[in-house]
């Protein structure tokens, strides 16, 4: 697989170096050069999850990594069932994994890819979360020797639960709860790949979507979902993404472009709404990002955007045929209620976000498909406190409830960051 860098096309690298760089010179983010339509489709929709997932990662990554298929068998050792939710809608769940959320996805085939080509080299993680995705790395790298990770995520802005299932472990990860916002977080990160005497020194890495591994394990998912329809609802589908970094949406339509018929992808994001403001009015004006309910998605520059720009570009798409909607945090819970009081499913945020715009989205004849990124009792406090309920804590967060926080502090400032990678 050949992969150039968004920003510098003459800057060319193979998949391993991609996702042993993460990014490209100016913080270029890599994109594939090629991304051939699958030949076969209906047939891979026929084929266990884990097996068409190999087929599928084969096809792109081609022949670098020889075990490919051992890697995707151990990192996809869990499901993303389809449920129905009403008449017309499913709900993907991606929360069944070790951490409770769809990054445990990417998270864990990266380590796979990340272990088969070390090759004895010192590689340090660095990494920011806005709380999903700290939890993911730490546990997929946990103990993985040669590999040190450091996660940055700000302080105060994730869920107790959240924090707890990431900043307990020790080992060789280490948290950070940096007094700032989860874009601060991200941009000291973005200064640490800019410091090439750092990066030379602790073979500095990042496990964020924009490491390629990450996005392209995610492919894989957006397939089942469709596998798990019933094949008379596969000709109109119509599939809502509750959107942060823009990651995921990027990996459903990689999916759409190796030939999964999708009629329609829809972005849902909260009040950090940059991207639905810049697809209605063509102007990109990210504002300070707030914090809300939906905290994974409190992402007002996401990096993941320009990749889903160039897609659109190299297929010769229109921009306008991506959908897109925001809900407050009002809209949000009252949202979250509406699902419960119709069908009984209950959502946690980022989840009731999807299918509420899926719900304003759908046409007659369309099936509709939403992510359920994490697992409600993430988010325990909130969902009781807005459905009236007192939901189950799942072992992996029961297990952890009561740990002590191991987690360092620091204020936004890359000095003080450098000083505390470089002194370890």
């Amino acid at each position: 697989m050949q992969l150039y860098n968004i920003k510098d096309h003459s800057e060319k690298v193979s998949y391993a170096q991609a996702v042993r760089q993460g990014l490209g010179k100016e913080q270029g983010l890599f994109f594939p050069c090629e991304i051939k339509e699958l030949p076969n489709v209906d047939e891979l929709l026929a084929m266990p999850f884990v097996e068409r997932s190999a087929k599928i990662l084969r096809h792109l990554i081609g022949d670098e990594i020889p075990e490919l298929e051992q890697l995707v068998k151990n990192a996809f050792a869990f499901g993303a069932p389809l449920r129905q939710v009403g008449d017309k809608s499913y709900a993907l769940e991606l929360f069944h994994g070790p951490t409770l959320a769809f990054k445990d996805f990417g998270g864990r085939f990266m380590a796979q890819c990340l272990g088969a080509i070390a090759d004895g080299k010192k590689i340090t993680i660095l990494t920011a979360t806005s709380g999903d995705t700290g939890a993911a790395v730490a546990h997929a790298f946990y103990k993985l020797p040669g590999i040190e990770v450091v996660i940055l995520y700000p302080k105060g802005k994730i869920s107790n639960l959240q924090e707890k299932l990431f900043c307990t472990l020790g080992e060789n990860i280490r948290t950070v709860a940096v007094h700032a916002a989860f874009d601060d977080c991200q941009a000291l990160v973005k200064d640490a790949f800019d410091d090439e005497e750092l990066k030379q020194a602790i073979g500095l890495n990042s496990a964020n979507s924009i490491n390629i591994s990450r996005l392209l394990a995610q492919v894989c998912y957006y397939f089942e979902a469709v596998a798990q329809l019933p094949l008379e609802k596969r000709n109109s589908v119509v599939v809502s993404v509750p959107s942060g970094n823009f990651g995921d949406i990027t990996a459903g339509l990689i999916a759409k472009a190796l030939g999964l018929k999708v009629k329609k992808f829809v972005v849902a994001t909260n009040d950090n709404d940059t991207v639905p403001r810049y697809l209605a009015t063509g102007k990109w004006d990210p504002h300070a990002t707030v914090a809300t309910l939906s905290n994974a998605m409190d992402v007002s520059k996401p990096n993941n955007w320009p990749r889903v720009e160039e897609l659109f570009k190299v297929k010769g798409w229109d921009l306008k045929e991506l959908g897109y909607s925001k809900l407050s945090d009002p809209e949000t819970e009252a949202a979250m209620r509406e699902v419960y009081a119709n069908t009984g499913y209950v959502c946690e945020p980022h989840g009731a976000i999807a299918w509420k715009v899926l719900q304003n989205t759908l046409e007659e004849g369309d099936t509709g498909i939403f992510l359920c990124t994490a697992a409600p009792a993430k988010f325990k406090e909130n969902v009781d406190r807005i459905l009236g309920t007192d939901i189950p804590l799942p072992e992996a967060l029961a297990s952890r409830a009561n740990m002590k926080l191991l987690s360092d502090e620091m204020d936004a400032n890359f000095a003080d960051l450098k000083k505390y990678l470089m002194n370890k």
